[in-house]
C-alpha cells in the first residue's frame, strides 16, 4: 500500500522553498481566458492636453483628414479611434486634471457610488492577484499642482508614480537578495501585526461614536482593506522568480528622454503578464529642452496665440504622440502565443488628457484616443456638442471596463456605455 504521510514532489520543492515561474499558458488561463488572450489596458496622459488646432480634424467619421498632431499615427489609421466632444463637465484648469480616469474632481467623490477611483485601479481590482503587479503607475512626482495625478483608489488615495524606467526595471525584472527576502517577509508580518493592533482598537470604538465618526471610522476600515489586500499579495508573490528579459537596466535621464525607455518596458510588463494594467502621467516636469526646445512646457502652453510658441509647443506634443505610435507599433508586432491575434488586439491603448484647452484652462473637448482592445476602430466619433447633451467621457470608461471583463454598467458620473463603439 501506498504510504499516505509522505509529502508529494510540489509539497517537498515548496517546503524547500524552490519556486519556478511558468510563462503564461493557455492551459492555465481562467476558463473564461483560454479562448483568448487576458485583456490588458494601458492609460496614457499628459498634463497640459493637445493643441485644439493642430489636433482635431474638421471632418468626422473614416475619411478624416490627418491633422499635425495624428501624422505619427497616420499607419495605424485603423487600430484606433478619435472621440469628439467627450469630457466630464468638470472645471478647475489645472485643479481638475486629476479627473481625468476618474470623472469626478476630488472634492465631489465621497459623495458617489465607487467613490474617486480610476479606471485604471477599477481594471486593477478585477485583475486582483492573478499578476504580480495589479497594476504599474509610471511617472513623475514634479508638475503644476502635483502633476497629472491620475491615479486614484476607491478611498481617495493617489496612487504615486514609480519614478523613472530605471526603477520600473527594477520593480519588475531585478529579484531580492536572500536577505532583502527575508527582510520584506518581515515587514510584511510587522505590517500585518501593526493592521490587527489598530483595527482591533477602531473596532472597540464603533458603537460609541457619533455619525460623522461612524463615517470617518467606515472610510478607515475601507483604506484598511486597501493595505490588507496590498499585504496579501505581497506575500503571495514573495517566492516567484520574476521573468529574466534581454534588456540592461535602463539609466534615468529625465521624462522626455525616459519615454522611449518607459514604453519598452511597459511592453514587456503586458508581455511577461507581470502586469495586465499601467498608466503613465506625463507631467510638468516633461523638459523641452531635451528635445531641443528651450522654452518651458507649461509656459508654452499658455502660448497666447503666438505663432513662436505654438510651433515649440506643438512639436512638443507631437514627440509625445510619435511615443504613442511606437508604442502601438511594438504591441502590433507582438504576436499571442495561444491566438493568432495581437498584443494590441487584447490591449486598449487609451491616449489624452484632462485638459481640453491649456492655453484656456478648460476642461472640455479633451483629446481622446484610444487603440486597440478588441475594438472597431477607424474613425472619428462625433458626439452631441451642445450641453444638456453631451455625452460623459465615463460612457467610453465603462465599456472599456466591460471589455475588459468587469461587470458594471456604471462608472463615476456615466449614464451608459458608448453609443457607437463596437467591437470586433
Amino acid at each position: 500500500m501506498k504510504p499516505t504521510n509522505l509529502p508529494t514532489r510540489r509539497q517537498f520543492l515548496k517546503a524547500t522553498g524552490v519556486s519556478i515561474a511558468l510563462p503564461l499558458l493557455e492551459s492555465r488561463l481562467p476558463a473564461n481566458e483560454a479562448a483568448s488572450s487576458p485583456r490588458r489596458m494601458v492609460c496614457i496622459g499628459n498634463e497640459f492636453g493637445m493643441y485644439p488646432g493642430d489636433f482635431w480634424p474638421k471632418t468626422v467619421g473614416r475619411n478624416y483628414e490627418v491633422t499635425p498632431l495624428l501624422k505619427p499615427l497616420e499607419s495605424h489609421r485603423a487600430d484606433f479611434t478619435l472621440f469628439s466632444h467627450l469630457d466630464h463637465g468638470v472645471k478647475g484648469g489645472h485643479f481638475a486634471i486629476h479627473a481625468f480616469l476618474t470623472g469626478v474632481k476630488s472634492t465631489d467623490a465621497k459623495g458617489m457610488p465607487d467613490g474617486g477611483i480610476s479606471l485604471d485601479q477599477r481594471a486593477a481590482e478585477f485583475v486582483g492577484s492573478r499578476t504580480r503587479f495589479p497594476s504599474l503607475t509610471i511617472g513623475s512626482e514634479d508638475g503644476l499642482h502635483g502633476g497629472c495625478m491620475m491615479c486614484w483608489t476607491r478611498t481617495g488615495t493617489r496612487i504615486p508614480p514609480i519614478p523613472g524606467p530605471r526603477e520600473l526595471f527594477r520593480q519588475l525584472f531585478v529579484n531580492d537578495d536572500p536577505q532583502a527576502k527575508r527582510l520584506a517577509k518581515v515587514r510584511i508580518e510587522r505590517n500585518e501585526s501593526i493592521l490587527d493592533a489598530v483595527l482591533g482598537d477602531a473596532k472597540s470604538l464603533q458603537q460609541r461614536v457619533s455619525r460623522t465618526d461612524q463615517q470617518k471610522l467606515d472610510e478607515y476600515f475601507a483604506a484598511v482593506r486597501d493595505v490588507e489586500t496590498k499585504l496579501g499579495f505581497d506575500r503571495q508573490w514573495q517566492n516567484v522568480p520574476k521573468p529574466s528579459v534581454a534588456m540592461l537596466e535602463p539609466q534615468n535621464e529625465g521624462l522626455a528622454k525616459d519615454l522611449p525607455r518607459i514604453y519598452d518596458l511597459i511592453v514587456l510588463a503586458l508581455q511577461t503578464d507581470s502586469t495586465r494594467v499601467a498608466t503613465l502621467e506625463v507631467g510638468g516636469s516633461f523638459a523641452a529642452r531635451d528635445i531641443g526646445i528651450n522654452d518651458g512646457y507649461h509656459g508654452l502652453s499658455h502660448h497666447g496665440h503666438v505663432q513662436e510658441k505654438l510651433k515649440k509647443l506643438v512639436q512638443i506634443e507631437r514627440y509625445q504622440v510619435e511615443q504613442f505610435a511606437r508604442f502601438v507599433d511594438q504591441l502590433k508586432a507582438i504576436r499571442e502565443p495561444h491566438t493568432n491575434g495581437t498584443l494590441l488586439d487584447s490591449t486598449m491603448a487609451l491616449f489624452g488628457s484632462g485638459m481640453g484647452n491649456g492655453n484656456a484652462h478648460t476642461n472640455g473637448d479633451l483629446p481622446v484616443v484610444l487603440a486597440g482592445g478588441g475594438f472597431r476602430h477607424g474613425e472619428l466619433k462625433e458626439y452631441p456638442k451642445d450641453s444638456n447633451r453631451r455625452v460623459p467621457l465615463s460612457n467610453l470608461y465603462v465599456s472599456m471596463l466591460q471589455q475588459f471583463g468587469v461587470e458594471t454598467d456604471r462608472f463615476g458620473k456615466s449614464t451608459g456605455t458608448l453609443r457607437g463603439l463596437e467591437t470586433v
